[in-house]
């Protein structure tokens, strides 16, 4: 069922993660696709949903979020066709008992989100930095395909 949908997506097994460290590589990621998309359709993998905020410039198009208490280790970036995807987890490194909760409003566990890319990227050259809780990813603009008429011609 998992790859029917990677189907209707358009979504290939081939995709280039980005960490916050600048370093990239080309991976397969079948098994860690497969592994997510069970999980997944069990409802055994709860997510919180990142919020994001996605803007232009002139040469680039750029994609913060607010992600404190995660570790750069604990974050990861991927770009599969026109999608982006960051995932991560905010360990809680204090137990406190449920019964000593006054107020319980802050997501602990994975987190997650895609976004569909407006314009087309260079992959090679994303870059993500993480400074005082703040994820930015600067994903620079490809150049725009030229457009080219083509004249029809009557046999």
């Amino acid at each position: 069922m998992a790859n029917f949908f990677k189907k209707l997506a358009g979504v290939n097994n081939e995709s280039i993660d980005v960490d916050v460290n600048n370093e990239q590589k080309e991976t397969n990621n079948k098994s860690v696709t497969d592994k997510t998309d069970e999980e997944w359709i069990n409802n055994n993998y709860e997510e919180g949903q990142l919020s994001v905020d996605v803007y232009q410039t002139a040469n680039n198009l750029m994609v913060q979020s607010t992600i404190a208490g995660v570790k750069p280790e604990d974050i990861d970036i991927s770009i599969n066709n026109d999608m982006l995807t960051i995932r991560g987890k905010r360990k809680m490194d204090a137990t406190v008992k449920e019964e000593d909760y006054l107020y319980q409003e802050c997501y602990w566990g994975n987190f997650s989100r895609s976004i569909i890319l407006p314009v087309e990227v260079k992959a090679e050259e994303i870059e993500a930095s993480l400074d005082n809780g703040v994820l930015t990813i600067t994903l620079p603009k490809a150049k725009s395909a030229r457009q080219i008429s083509i004249k029809v011609r009557e046999k």
